[in-house]
């Protein structure tokens, strides 16, 4: 699910309404630990949980005076993002 190597964490799987929750404080604790950087070249199914989920880490890094930025966004998540208008609010790479 959740993978790091240094200051990059690659996310895998899915990023779904079942795991949001989870995905969130994963990411969350990733954060807390130095991470900057979530890689999503792996996941392979979302939903509009993950736009949530990537507000969460936003939020997280944003509270603790930090950054954090998303690479590889999948194609299916820039169009729920530019569907609901919050593309632009992302980080996204």
């Amino acid at each position: 699910m959740m993978q790091r190597t240094g200051d990059r964490v690659e996310v895998s799987g899915a990023m779904t309404l079942v795991n949001a929750r989870l995905l969130l404080d994963l990411g969350v604790k990733q954060l807390e630990d130095g991470a900057e950087v979530f890689d999503l070249a792996s996941v392979r199914e979302l939903d509009s949980a993950s736009i949530a989920v990537l507000f969460g880490w936003q939020r997280a890094a944003a509270a603790a005076g930090k950054s954090v930025r998303i690479l590889n966004p999948p194609r299916n998540l820039l169009s729920l993002a530019e569907l609901y208008g919050v593309a632009e609010l992302l980080p996204l790479a």
